[in-house]
């Protein structure tokens, strides 16, 4: 322990973080170098992205300073499990002095806040760690939050240099920072602002891990990765499912992708064993033979081995693409395990670091055990989309165009054209023999037929959740000083009747998440879904129309966010806005650019001709709903600050004696 104590003390030390600060921003500076390079970042984006974040800091300063006057003592939120300013400040000041080894074990998360602050406020030459200066650190990270938002918005696939998509990738990192229930925290010294920080630093990285063009990344950008999941982990325990699942998700996927970019010249066996690990080498001598019976079955699979994987864009596809997209990958990962490992290990070392401080601390959270005990709560991923839905109702503008279009489009015509097969022949036939294919084939391209089942099944699901899995912890009962207590007082807690009734509006706010990833150019559901095509010409061909010029992310990166977010939630008994932080930062992230030209129909920026509408010119270079949005953000923070600052109260017993040793309690979320 006293090595260890040694060790910090030299790492927290000023010179060493001097020069460990100087290497930060070197990189910093050399990641956006290289998006001005690219043409990605221009000098206007620069300092638009400047005046910004100045906004930024200018309005989280104000805040903290009103806090810093209204609350100067570490704000005490003993029912919540211990996670506030009362035991977090403490703590911090603890290690301040030296004393490493003391440890509050009352404390449920790790110490990565703690290390963080002391070091920022040494290299600022503030060693006092008073409540004021750990409180001033959040104010840089979400600074930082904001940044590295944008980042990866510029370093995502898709994210080129139009003007509109520039000023979406910027204007999204300030809309990301501003959110309610992650900047309310930038005046408190909470872990929420920093774990959320470094997550996104950790996806910044992936992205420019899955977008490089020079192959997979290098030794030394796998040790960063390892760095960054270990530093993540340091936050907050959950961050585990981001830096590993959902990253590491997308890190498979894009590895998989990457097994077609270059042909190899190997002759095609048609021999190989079911568990051979590797795939068929590709030839343009294989070709697909519709006259033999079922060779759908052995070709389909065959290709996705060789990473020709189903992936369309989620607003381009019916439910059953999403099961065909699921096949596809694992196809192509049963047949390129190695492969598969060899760039996805340093998640796998995160992860196997992650378990083995489970198994020395014989649990997932630190201390007080008793209240945070794993139990399967599904409905949270019922509570997820209303919350979605409140905090991002501006982005939601395109899906009221389209059900107006829609509605115009019922009223004048009798019958709308079907949507075209996932498998079709150049030639329009299949085999008459190929019942069951072709019984398969008009089921799953069914769209509507499919989205219909699709939604009666959730609607089914979620009454069952909401009958026997609504959980209402102890907690939530028990502190009226959060929002969420006099949510569930005036829904959940109503009745069963109100309970169950919920459920299509849970199905509902779904659908307008889910529709919210759409390219604001189609109109889902698509006329033309992604295919599949088979050709019996002369020199048989196979491609998967995966509609790469879409803005919409790939329906793979949906499913892996759905089922992050799944994992992160479904084992979390208590129902708190800042467990929905993340899932809604990564959902945030995925949802692509609209144009004023989508709302009138025009084409102004494919043919590059200024239209005659000012209103039109305008929003083709900036995405309106991100102005609302940060309107909402800021009315919705403004209120909440407003609260929590001047409406105090006490908490009393029946007779009028002071509760909880007459400390004055605060709204908040």
């Amino acid at each position: 322990m006293e090595f260890l104590s040694e060790a910090l003390d030299l790492v927290l030390g000023q010179k060493f973080l001097l020069i460990a600060s100087s290497g930060v921003l070197a990189v910093a500076l050399g990641n956006f170098s290289q998006l001005y390079k690219r043409d990605q970042l221009s000098i206007n984006a620069i300092v638009k992205f400047g005046i910004f974040n100045s906004v930024l800091v200018v309005f989280a300063s104000i805040w903290l300073n009103y806090v810093n006057v209204s609350v100067p003592s570490p704000y005490l939120e003993l029912i919540r499990g211990k996670k506030d300013e009362f035991f977090h400040i403490p703590q911090t000041q603890v290690y301040c002095q030296g004393r490493y080894s003391q440890w509050d074990d009352k404390i449920t998360t790790p110490p990565g806040l703690y290390l963080a602050a002391i070091a920022w406020s040494r290299l600022v030459g503030k060693t006092d760690c008073s409540a004021q200066t750990l409180r001033q650190f959040n104010v840089v990270a979400i600074l930082l939050t904001s940044l590295f938002a944008a980042f990866s918005q510029f370093t995502a696939k898709g994210a080129q240099s139009s003007l509109l998509r520039s000023n979406f990738a910027l204007h999204s990192g300030l809309n990301i920072a501003l959110f309610p229930v992650l900047f309310f925290f930038s005046g408190l010294f909470y872990t929420d602002v920093l774990s959320t920080c470094v997550v996104l630093v950790a996806y910044s990285n992936h992205s420019a891990r899955v977008s490089t063009k020079t192959g997979p990344p290098g030794f030394l950008n796998d040790l960063y990765t390892i760095a960054l999941g270990v530093c993540a982990l340091c936050m907050r325990q959950t961050n585990v499912f981001w830096v590993v699942v959902y990253m590491g998700g997308l890190e498979a996927v894009a590895a998989l992708k990457d097994l077609n970019q270059e042909p190899a010249d190997a002759p095609f066996t048609v021999t190989h064993s079911k568990f051979q690990l590797f795939p068929p080498r590709y030839t343009k001598g294989h070709v697909y033979d519709p006259t033999v019976g079922g060779a759908e079955l052995h070709f389909f699979p065959w290709r996705f081995t060789l990473g020709e994987v189903y992936d369309p864009p989620v607003g381009d596809a019916w439910p059953g693409d999403l099961a065909l997209c699921v096949l596809s990958l694992v196809c192509a990962a049963c047949w390129n395990l190695f492969a598969l490992l060899r760039r996805i290990y340093p998640h796998i070392i995160t992860l196997c670091l992650f378990a083995a401080f489970v198994a020395w601390n014989e649990g997932v959270v630190l201390g007080d055990k008793s209240n945070h005990v794993a139990t399967l709560h599904a409905a949270q991923m019922l509570y997820i989309w209303p919350l979605f839905a409140f905090f991002s109702t501006p982005l939601f503008i395109p899906q009221v165009v389209r059900c107006l279009s829609a509605a115009c489009r019922f009223l004048t015509k009798s019958s709308q054209p079907s949507a075209s097969s996932w498998l079709r022949e150049s030639d329009g036939h299949f085999e008459k023999n190929q019942f069951a294919l072709k019984v398969f084939n008009a089921v799953f391209s069914n769209g509507p037929l499919l989205s219909t089942l699709l939604v009666a099944a959730c609607l089914m699901v979620g009454l069952l959740i909401v009958h026997f899995n609504t959980i209402v912890h102890p907690f939530t009962l028990a502190d009226n000083r959060h929002y969420m207590f006099y949510i569930f007082r005036y829904s959940i807690l109503r009745g069963s009747v109100v309970r169950h009734a919920l459920v299509p509006v849970y199905v509902f706010c779904g659908w307008l998440c889910w529709s919210a990833l759409y390219d604001s150019k189609s109109s889902k559901p698509a006329i033309a879904t992604p295919t599949i095509i088979i050709s019996s010409a002369t020199r048989p061909s196979f491609s998967i129309l995966n509609g790469g010029a879409s803005q919409s992310p790939p329906t793979s990166t949906v499913i892996i966010l759905l089922l992050t977010t799944t994992l992160s939630l479904m084992t979390a008994p208590l129902v708190e806005p800042r467990y929905f932080i993340l899932p809604w930062v990564f959902w945030r992230l995925l949802v692509p650019a609209w144009s004023m030209d989508d709302l009138f129909g025009t084409d102004q920026i494919a043919t590059d001709k200024p239209s005659s509408i000012w209103l039109v010119r305008v929003g083709n270079r900036y995405d309106v709903r991100l102005a609302l949005e940060s309107i909402w953000f800021l009315l919705i923070n403004v209120m909440t600050m407003y609260i929590f600052l001047t409406r105090p109260f006490y908490w009393k017993a029946e007779d009028g004696t002071l509760l909880d040793g007459g400390n004055v309690q605060r709204f908040m979320w």
